[in-house]
C-alpha cells in the first residue's frame, strides 16, 4: 500500500514529533554489534531519517551515518537535533532516490518511515548502496493493547483518525519483512520501550500521528475531549504509561526481486 501523500504528511507535525515520538532503546545497538558485527566505523545509511531518532543510536556508537529525509520541515528538525554530531550528513533524498554513492554503506536502515517506502523501487536501491554483504535493519515502535488504557486508545484513533485503519494495515509484518528481504537472510527481535506522559504529552503524542485530525477539522475538539477524559479515567499521578515493542528486522537483501 503507497500513499500518495507519504512525503508531506507530517510537515505540520514536526514540532510535536521531536518532542513526543518514541525513540529507539540503547540495547538495540548491542544487539546489533553481537548479530550483525556492528562496528564505530561502519558507515550508516539511515532512510527516511525525519527528526534523528534512530540515526542518534548510531551516531552515540561512533558511527558516521547519512540521514536521508525526502520531507523538508522534517529533514531541518534533524539537522537541529543532531546538530552537536560531527559524523551526521543530513542529505534531501527519498528511499528510492538516496543520491548515495554506489557501494558506499556498511548498515542501511529505516524506522518508523518504511511504510510510506515504494517498496520495489527501494529495495533496489538499497541493494545499490550497500557494500557486498552489508545489512538492512528495521526498527519499528509498535505500540501495545495490553493494557485498558491502550486499548481505550487504540478505539479513540479508529473513531476520530482520518485514515487510521489504512496507515495500521501498512505496518509492516513479519511475513512483509520476509518479503521485503526478498528472499535473504532476516532474524527480528523485539526490545520493552515505553514512554510516560501528562495530559499534555499525551495530546502531542496523538497530535503527531499523520492520521490525527488538525486543528479546525470537525473531529479535532471532540478528539481532544475524549483524550482528556481517557487520561483522567487511566491517570496515575498524573501520569499514563505508553507501552512499545520495538521489532528490529536485520538481515542481507535477497539478490532478486
Amino acid at each position: 500500500m503507497t500513499f500518495a501523500d507519504a512525503k508531506q504528511r507530517f510537515s505540520t507535525r514536526v514540532a510535536d514529533y521531536v518532542r513526543y515520538r518514541p525513540g529507539y532503546p540503547s540495547e538495540m545497538i548491542s544487539m546489533l554489534r553481537a548479530e550483525c558485527g556492528l562496528q564505530p566505523g561502519h558507515v550508516i545509511a539511515d532512510i527516511g531519517s525525519g527528526t534523528g531518532f534512530l540515526s542518534e543510536l548510531f551516531l552515540k556508537s561512533g558511527n558516521r551515518v547519512y540521514g536521508v529525509e525526502p520531507n523538508e520541515a522534517m529533514r531541518q528538525a534533524g539537522e537541529e537535533y543532531l546538530a552537536a554530531y560531527d559524523g551526521f550528513s543530513s542529505i534531501e533524498g527519498s528511499a528510492e532516490a538516496t543520491t548515495l554513492d554506489d557501494a558506499s554503506i556498511d548498515f542501511v536502515t529505516a524506522g518508523q518511515a518504511l511504510h510510506w517506502f515504494q517498496q520495489d523501487a527501494a529495495r533496489q536501491e538499497f541493494r545499490r548502496i550497500l557494500k557486498p554483504d552489508g545489512w538492512t535493519v528495521i526498527a519499528w515502535n509498535d505500540r501495545q493493547m495490553e493494557t485498558p488504557f491502550a486499548s481505550a486508545y487504540e478505539d479513540l484513533l479508529v473513531k476520530y483518525g482520518t485514515d487510521y485503519r489504512k496507515v495500521r494495515e501498512a505496518y509492516p509484518e513479519a511475513g512483509a519483512m520476509q518479503e521485503f528481504f526478498a528472499g535473504g537472510s532476516v532474524t527480528q527481535r523485539s526490545l520493552p520501550n515505553e514512554q510516560t506522559f501528562d495530559l499534555e504529552g499525551l495530546i502531542g503524542r496523538l497530535r503527531s500521528s499523520s492520521y490525527a485530525p488538525l486543528e479546525g477539522h470537525p473531529n479535532y475538539a471532540p478528539m481532544l475531549a475524549a483524550l482528556a477524559e481517557l487520561f483522567r479515567a487511566n491517570q496515575k499521578d498524573g501520569r499514563v504509561v505508553m507501552e512499545y515493542s520495538t521489532h528490529v528486522y536485520y538481515g542481507r537483501l535477497g539478490a532478486s526481486g
